[in-house]
């Protein structure tokens, strides 16, 4: 499971990497592109995600200290410091933001029109407002997106078919996450 969403990862962000234009890269030939990691969990917590996504930029031809370089920013669970942490990125002059979770993608995307913005990770963009459209998202954002309710559903499915004698089961999630809330079904 983590290997598929490892080549996920990868394939999105080298996506975002081979969208920037041929003639600014051929340009800014020997130019260290800086990338902004916003994380809303911990560093410790992403640690393999982050060792994935190093892994596969060098695939790509991307080497840490060679052609670019990474600025991380970890809000730690605590929402509110994620304006701030974004802040600081964009004061970094990062060239690309890649954010991981539904509230830092919510926050960078009110936060920059200009600097391209990667969801590594996100809940239903569609039903958090982060894009109109998963064919054509608005202006600097792309990446990945979940839709939970359904994954969710899924998972009970699994769980009562190989534990039948289930009766209850609870599942513990952050309120503070927008993704969390309870949305209305769709039409």
């Amino acid at each position: 499971m983590f290997d598929a969403r490892r080549r996920e990862f990868i394939t999105l962000l080298g996506g975002a990497l081979a969208a920037w234009p041929r003639g600014v890269r051929a340009q800014q030939a020997g130019k260290v592109h800086r990338i902004g990691f916003l994380g809303s969990a911990t560093a410790a917590g992403s640690a393999k995600a982050v060792e994935s996504l190093r892994t596969g930029l060098r695939e790509f031809g991307y080497v840490e200290g060679t052609n670019i370089g990474f600025e991380f920013r970890w809000a730690e669970g605590n929402y509110d410091r994620l304006p701030h942490l974004v802040a600081e990125l964009i004061a970094t002059n990062v060239d690309v933001l890649i954010t991981h979770g539904t509230p830092g993608t919510r926050v960078a995307k009110h936060a920059t029109t200009t600097i391209p913005i990667v969801m590594a990770i996100s809940g239903d963009a569609i039903a958090t407002g982060l894009v109109s459209s998963l064919a054509r998202p608005e202006a600097n954002l792309t990446g990945s997106t979940f839709f939970l309710p359904q994954l969710n559903a899924k998972r009970l499915e699994l769980l009562k078919e190989a534990c039948p004698h289930i009766s209850r089961a609870a599942a513990l999630s952050n309120p503070d996450n927008p993704i969390s809330r309870p949305k209305p079904p769709r039409p």
